[in-house]
Formats: structure tokens, sequence, C-alpha cells
């Protein structure tokens, strides 16, 4: 068993939603199904006091969360894995994530995960919930995240990523040749037909997504993508919505798409690329304990930086 006991304050733009659905929003590590039996048995109370999962909430309360959690994963289990650490101090720790690594152990990958690694760097993250962890990248997804050192770390990280006041800036390479940049504002939920997968919803949770062109190639685009929102694969998803889906990111649309005349080596370059063609490249926020403005950044990968060297040389080549 594992003891939880995480304290939020509720954000002020989630006025008027089901306090099941801003808590799943405020702790997604958690299953909505398994929020609601700990808001149904009063072990996360708003203001102490126990309320119905689809009581609304006004913003401003006080969430209190003090439950015990039956582990199937290696949630507590330190282990040695190569971590870049960008930047540490006693209260956070930035990280850049690899390709391939999932952030923390659930169905399927039980172990391996950078909660695993973080625990064998810092024992000490064995005390906080989800060993600091405040917010994720997808396994596929590589880039900067900033995990908590510290308890008043975690608590001011995650009201700030609540709020909006962590700026998230994302590269990425589409399939298609964009006219221009655009602000992507569309609901995203659960794929009724597909659970592994999200999809356009009018019931869904608000998302929005601004969009800007780096740079144009023949049959694709570079681009820069800026989070207002943090849903699950949102800019996976509103790419293909917007019918510019992510070089590799085949669950969302993409097809392989190469320009006409291409070279066999960047036909091998694009039908090859392992992963969604995605790297998370800055994260700037208010350090939780000095007050200071920060930034950090992660170096494009050299699978993406590859991968713009293939298409510009085409470019060159294409004409």
């Amino acid at each position: 068993m594992s003891s939880i006991n995480i304290e939020l304050i509720v954000p002020p733009h989630c006025a008027g939603e089901r306090l099941d659905r801003v808590a799943a929003l405020l702790l997604p590590d958690f299953s909505r199904a398994e929020l609601a039996r700990w808001i149904t048995a009063g072990e996360l109370t708003v203001d102490g006091r126990v309320v119905k999962p689809r009581n609304k909430v006004s913003g401003g309360e006080h969430l209190i969360l003090v439950a015990q959690r039956s582990l199937r994963e290696a949630w507590q289990e330190p282990q040695a894995l190569m971590l870049n650490v960008i930047y540490e101090d006693e209260d956070i720790l930035v990280i850049n994530k690899p390709a391939g690594l999932v952030v923390h152990p659930g169905a399927g990958n039980p172990s391996g995960t950078l909660v695993n690694g973080l625990l064998h760097h810092r024992p000490d993250l064995t005390r906080l919930p989800r060993a600091g962890v405040v917010h994720r990248l997808d396994k596929e997804t590589s880039g900067v995240m900033v995990v908590a050192g510290s308890e008043i770390a975690q608590l001011r990280l995650t009201r700030m990523i609540a709020a909006r006041k962590v700026r998230r800036e994302y590269v990425c390479l589409c399939e298609g040749r964009m006219v221009a940049g655009q602000t992507i504002d569309r609901a995203i939920g659960r794929d009724p037909h597909v659970r592994t997968r999200q999809a356009i919803r009018e019931e869904g949770k608000h998302a929005v997504t601004v969009v800007r062109i780096r740079k144009r190639y023949r049959a694709h685009t570079l681009v820069d993508a800026h989070l207002e929102t943090g849903r699950t694969h949102q800019i996976r998803v509103h790419m293909q919505s917007i019918g510019y889906p992510l070089v590799g990111d085949r669950r969302y649309g993409a097809r392989g798409k190469v320009p006409k005349g291409a070279s066999s080596a960047l036909v091998s370059t694009l039908h090859g690329f392992p992963r969604q063609a995605l790297h998370a490249w800055q994260l700037a926020f208010t350090h939780p304990a000095s007050g200071m403005e920060v930034s950090f950044e992660a170096p494009w990968p050299k699978d993406i930086i590859g991968l713009a060297s293939a298409l510009d040389a085409d470019l060159v080549e294409g004409g």
C-alpha cells in the first residue's frame, strides 16, 4: 500500500466544473473512477467537507486527498538509469527525457520508467507523491520536464501548471505544407472507440494549442507549438484535426507522406522515422522557492535533427 497526502487549491478557471472533472485535471496520475471513489468515501474533501463527485466548484476551494493506494507497479523501486539532468537544486530537477522512456510505472510498463530512475538518482523523492512528477510527456515524445524536489515545490508547481503559468514550447515536423500558423481551440476527450486514443470531442476538456511556422518544405512543415492547456496527446490530436499529422505518428493519422520525386534516402528517412516527430524544447516558470523566473531548454535530439536535415537537403535538390 502507498499513502497519498496531497493538498491543492482549485484554480479560478475551473469554476462551474464538476468536482470529479476538476480532480482529474489537477491529479492526472489517478483515474477519474479512482478519484470518484475517494470523493464518495470522504478521502478527497473540499474545504474539509465530504461532497459528491458531481458537485460543482467555484474556484479557490481547498482540496485535500488523504488515501491509501495498492501499488501493482514499481512506484517505489529505484533503478539505475542514465538520466540527462539539465539542472538540479533542493527544490527542482529539470530533465531532458529521451524518446522511448515512459514517465511513470503503469499498465504495460511496470518498471524501468523515469520515476524509477529518479528514485535511484535522488532517494529522498520517495517521500513525495509520484516521486515529484508534476507533468508528463508521452513515451515517444522527447524533451524538457521539471520534477519537484520538495513538498512545497510540488504544491506550487502543480498550482502553476493548473493555472497555466508554466510556459511549454515544442517543435514538431508535420506532414503537409502549412499556409499559415493558427490557434487551435478544440476540446479533447477520450476516443469512444479506441481507449488508448484521444479525439476532438464537444464534451471533452478545453484545449488550446498555438501553432507557428518555422520552415516550409516541399511536403512538410517545421512547426513551433505552444501549449496553453495540457491535455493528453494534445499537440498530436490538434495537428491531426487540422490535417497536418506529425511525421511518424501513425496513431494520429500520419501516412508516410513524401514529396514528389524524393530521393531514396529521404523516403527511407521519412518511412523509417520510429516515433512522432515531437520535442519539448523549452520550459519556463517561476522557481517555486526563489520566486525567480527561470527557463530551461533541451537541445533537439539526433533523430529530429537528422529528419530536418534530410528535408533541408530535399528542399535544395527539389527546388
